[in-house]
């Protein structure tokens, strides 16, 4: 029993030490098992084919090679590479086909595909002493026009993958690595490698044709085994300006005839960061620099100071580390077309090409970036820099071009000395592989003061060294930052300056726009504007001060135009302030302020000395405002009034042929802009829209190819940094307000209450409809309140905490005493509801043969339904004809703080007009008072007078204040949206105007009898009552009378008691 258990155990044990067995034997002999230790034992099976292969490499190696264990341990890393370049010569054997059928093939604007190879060295043997060590590779061929190649290593399998848009081959390869003394001293791979191939059709025109055919979502590769694949790759020993190149040929060694055979390919690449870098060029640095040093002011175009201190290096490796350099237009050149437009030395493709020489999107990188600082003799500071320079055309991923390492044409090998005097980085450059010299010289500054012209980080130009015989215009290229990023850049390095330029025409503007009116001064007078605060330190307070002018936010067309528009992004970035720069630093140059630049006597007035200096840098979204997408602006802004003068430059550095008769450019800007941007006041914010509004104006006449029409903005609702204490605030005094209105409606109730108590004799003739009209009122936001709790609860749950304004203890209690008073509201007029039913019933009681004497709300009801129907219709009609015609679209609104909500239609709609029917709840009693010829009071004038008000106060406090104040609480109305019809600036004032009409003719039926004012109504055919229409005559029953007396034949008692009760 016991051996039972035993053996399948023993069984399951000796399986799974056969698996393992199995795995380790298998990892040993593929040539894919990567090792950290390059003396792991690595079984080579295609010896005896590679010498054969080899052979002729092998006649050419040097000595024995020795390695040690340190040297061991880097080869792979130093003879690996990643996407460098590969070109095959034209022939009729392709090494592998290509499908263009990627979504981007309808695309009017295509790049080229991208032609990748990735070697890995993925293992060597350091224990042959021989003159060559055994090795094993793979390469990956890539051609993609996303730049994407697989990285070959573990776990990477020989074979041919293909999808739209893109081809990979793999090849594993095992070989030999040796060493030549040819060119200098080099280092050969030579493998033999195996894989399988793309099958060409030899009896085709085209040899891809199956490709073609294939379903390009679903295409199965016709693939034939290839064992004869030979590799040769060539290293530099020494890694200098003129040998970093790594140079490679892959080839097959089948006949032509076969359809395993393909025409070379060659490789392209070069020695990467695990390989040393030696500075020993000076000959060619020399020849390139020493006979040209251009003035900074030649290289800069202006006054601008650049980096001359101590850390280089780092400031370097800081600024250019996976930048993007942009490429400046020649707009300056007056030679001819070929000459302006080429792209320095640089060679150019079809995209390239296709610019025109505006260069548009095009651009320069820094790859492989080397620098050591050096001390020399007389102690001054000096740095060694190597790098590559690579074009970035204009469809290319940033990304993948930086981890691209193939030369070709398109690069420029670099080497050169920065002189701390004169802050000045002077390099040599070598096209491609260097094959015919280093014939470019290359400056580079690194600027440390802004200006409205200066706002790069680097800037740099590559000129000829044989500049009589120049083939192209010198190319320049600079780094231009976005305010934002500067915190980041200078982190570690002292803060920047700004170098003021523009204030006397900033002033010239500013006193133009300023005419003295006294309007205008009460209006400084009452309100205030975004300024200093009362901080100590200055640089906060200037800090605060420019977050407050800083804008982020959405803008529309001012005035809005009846077809829709685009809505840019306007992006308002503070640079500096007075003496403040960016959100750091406050800086203490003489230089950033230039006193004899002023047009004005600071001096004369107070509000002059108020005048705060200002730069800044606006960019708008959207196409119709492609022509002002970035400005740079400097001026000034005046706290007094909340306005900001500000003169605007923007790239207009175009082809030559377009701008160099344009003489008033500076350095290639349009400087002739004026933008004027108008802040919202801090105080009196419930009563003004809190907007910014921006203008932006060219000063060019209007034949000038540089004009462009005006342009005026207003943003979405702005928010100072204090809004937060105005929201609180306000919505504090809008629940007190809220609880005194509802109080009142409570008094008014209240006080009908106690007249019909005293006068019973009305209560049949007050509207049931006008009741329920108003219980509904106060019944809906009892149910909504409950619901717009929960979804606030759901709300709050992506709110940051300091957005959760709504869980303040205060306004929880002003929000139960609102639902308390509502409640109370609803009661008693449910209540008052009660006491005109029980009344009508009596007098039913009393004539039930005659129910017709009695007062019933069924025609009032049919009559007052007919009148908001059609109301509602009109409503929507002239909705739906207002939002034809509005920028959004008739499926969502958009609220004036840029929220986008689904309208639900008729749900939405009448929920809004429901707000409408409150407001007009007399109407009921207008009707009811007609059909019933009342000749009586039956309401109070404190009721319906005191409730008229309370409906017509809100839309008061709405025409008077700004629609939205609060971006973080939407829903501002309880049902309507005062972003659409119901309840716009119009509704503010026509529906107070109706409502009182509605009271002042209730105050003439129960003012005037009807009898008195028949005949008069009679002349003038006004029918206010009618004429033939059943009377409520006395009853014989006296009871009955005394119920009914008051209104149907008004006696001395009935007159007591109505003035007792008005």
């Amino acid at each position: 029993m016991e051996s039972h258990k035993i053996t399948p155990s023993l069984v399951q044990n000796l399986c799974f030490l056969f698996f393992l067995m199995f795995v380790t034997v298998r990892s040993k002999l593929s040539p894919f098992a990567e090792s950290q230790d390059p003396y792991v034992p690595h079984y080579y099976t295609r010896f005896t084919e590679v010498e054969k292969a080899c052979k002729l490499v092998l006649s050419h190696s040097s000595s024995s090679l020795n390695f040690d264990v340190k040297r061991a341990n880097s080869i792979k890393a130093e003879l690996s590479f990643i996407k460098g370049d590969w070109r095959q010569e034209l022939g009729e054997s392709p090494i592998m086909p290509f499908d263009d059928s990627d979504p981007l093939q309808n695309s009017s604007i295509l790049s080229d595909p991208l032609r990748l190879v990735t070697f890995n060295l993925t293992h060597f043997d350091p224990d042959n002493h021989g003159r060559s060590i055994n090795i094993s590779g793979a390469l990956s061929i890539g051609l993609s026009r996303s730049g994407t190649v697989p990285v070959g290593g573990p776990g990477v399998f020989p074979g041919f993958r293909m999808w739209p848009g893109s081809s990979e081959l793999v090849i594993v390869f095992e070989g030999v690595y040796t060493e030549s003394e040819e060119n200098g001293g080099e280092r050969v791979l030579c493998l033999l490698g195996h894989s399988k191939l793309p099958s060409r059709q030899q009896d085709s025109v085209d040899p891809w044709d199956w490709a073609k055919k294939s379903n390009s979502s679903n295409i199965q590769p016709q693939l034939v085994q290839d064992d004869n694949i030979l590799l040769n790759l060539r290293y530099p020993k020494t890694f200098m300006l003129t040998s970093r190149a790594v140079r490679g040929e892959l080839s097959s060694l089948n006949d032509k005839s076969s359809r395993k055979y393909f025409d070379d390919v060659h490789l392209t690449s070069q020695l990467g960061a695990y390989s040393n870098y030696q500075f020993a060029s000076e000959k060619f640095i020399y020849k390139a620099c020493d006979n040209h040093y251009p003035s900074q002011t030649e290289s800069l175009n202006g006054k601008v100071e650049v980096y001359k201190g101590d850390r280089f290096c780092e400031r370097l490796d800081s600024l250019v580390s996976g930048e993007f350099l942009n490429v400046v237009p020649n707009w300056n050149c007056n030679s001819t077309d070929e000459y302006c437009s080429k792209l320095g030395p640089f060679e150019s493709n079809r995209e390239i090409k296709a610019s025109d020489g505006g260069f548009a999107n095009v651009g320069l990188m820094m790859q492989d970036v080397r620098c050591e600082q050096i001390i020399s003799a007389k102690n001054s500071l000096y740095a060694r820099v190597s790098a590559v320079f690579r074009v970035v055309p204009p469809l290319q991923n940033h990304y993948w071009v930086s981890q691209r390492s193939g030369l070709d044409g398109s690069t420029l090998s670099a080497e050169g000395i920065w002189n701390s005097s004169t802050g000045q980085l002077c390099m040599v450059g070598c096209l491609g592989l260097a094959k015919d010299g280093c014939h470019s010289r290359i400056y580079l500054y690194f600027p440390t003061s802004f200006s409205i012209r200066q706002r790069n980080l680097l800037y740099g130009k590559i000129w000829s060294i044989n500049e009589t015989n120049s083939l192209y215009y010198p190319l320049t290229f600079e780094l231009p930052v976005h305010p934002s990023q500067l915190s980041m850049k200078f982190s570690r390095f002292p803060p920047p300056a700004y170098i003021y330029s523009k204030i006397k025409f900033a002033g010239a503007f500013l006193e133009r726009n300023e005419p003295f009116e006294f309007s205008t001064t009460i209006k400084k007078s009452l309100l205030s504007y975004p300024k200093k605060g009362d901080e100590s330190d200055e640089s906060i307070s200037l800090s605060n001060l420019a977050d407050d002018l800083t804008l982020y936010v959405s803008a529309i067309p001012d005035p809005l135009p009846e077809d829709r528009v685009a809505k840019p992004f306007l992006q308002l970035e503070i640079l500096s302030i007075g003496s403040w720069f960016h959100r750091f630093w406050a800086y203490q140059n003489a230089s950033t302020l230039e006193a004899s630049d002023q047009s004005f006597d600071k001096t004369s007035t107070t509000e002059k000395q108020l005048l705060l200096n200002v730069s800044a840098q606006l960019t708008l979204s959207e196409k119709p405002y492609s022509n002002v997408s970035l400005l740079y602006l400097e001026g000034l802004y005046n706290p007094i009034d909340g306005k900001m003068y500000l003169i605007g430059c923007r790239d207009a550095r175009a082809s030559w042929k377009i701008l160099f008769d344009s003489m008033d450019l500076e350095d290639g800007l349009d400087c002739l802009i004026e933008v004027k941007v108008e802040y919202p006041p801090t105080t009196a914010r419930w009563f003004m829209n809190p907007m910014a509004k921006v203008f932006i104006t060219s000063k060019r006449n209007d034949d000038d190819a540089l004009h462009f029409s005006p342009i005026k903005l207003q943003t979405l609702p702005i928010f100072y940094q204090k809004q937060k204490e105005d929201i609180l605030t306000r919505r504090g005094v809008e629940g007190i307000l809220c609880i005194l209105t509802l109080s009142m409606v409570i008094a008014c109730i209240l006080s009908q209450l106690f007249y019909i108590r005293d006068s019973s004799s009305v209560l049949p003739y007050i509207s049931l409809i006008m009741l329920g009209v108003q219980a509904l009122g106060y019944s809906i936001p009892l149910i909504t309140g409950a619901e717009t709790l929960f979804a606030r609860i759901a709300y709050d749950s992506y709110e940051t905490p300091s957005q959760g304004f709504e869980k303040n203890q205060q306004f929880q209690i002003i929000d139960y005493m609102v639902k308390i008073l509502v409640l109370s509201a609803f009661l008693l007029t449910v209540r008052l509801g009660q006491k005109v039913w029980k009344s009508r019933n009596r007098l039913l009681a009393h004539a039930p043969l005659e129910p017709r004497r009695v007062p019933s709300d069924r025609n009032v009801f049919l009559i007052s339904l007919i009148i908001h129907f059609i109301g509602f219709l009109v409503v929507l009609i002239v909705h739906g004809i207002n939002d034809s015609r509005r920028a959004t679209s008739t499926e969502t609104y958009i609220e004036a703080n840029g929220n986008r909500h689904k309208l639900h239609d008729s749900v939405v709609q009448i929920e809004e007009y429901i707000g409408l029917v409150q407001d007009f709840f007399l109407l009921p009693q207008i009707i009811g008072n007609y059909l019933w010829r009342v000749n009586c009071k039956p309401l109070r004038k404190a009721y319906y007078v005191g409730i008229t008000l309370v409906r017509i106060l809100p839309h008061i406090y709405d025409y008077l204040r700004a629609p939205v104040f609060n971006p973080y609480f939407p829903q501002d109305y309880e049902f309507v949206n005062p972003s659409l019809d119901f309840y716009s600036k119009f509704g503010d004032i026509a529906i107070p105007v109706a409502a009182i009409v509605f009271a002042v003719i209730i105050f003439i039926q129960q003012r005037w009898r009807y009898d008195k004012h028949r005949h008069g109504v009679q002349s003038r055919q006004k029918k206010l009552m009618p004429l033939h229409s059943g009377v409520y005559e006395k009853l014989p029953s006296i009871a009955f009378e005394a119920e009914l007396v008051s209104c149907a034949n008004e006696t001395p008692m009935e007159d007591t008691l109505s003035k007792d009760g008005n």
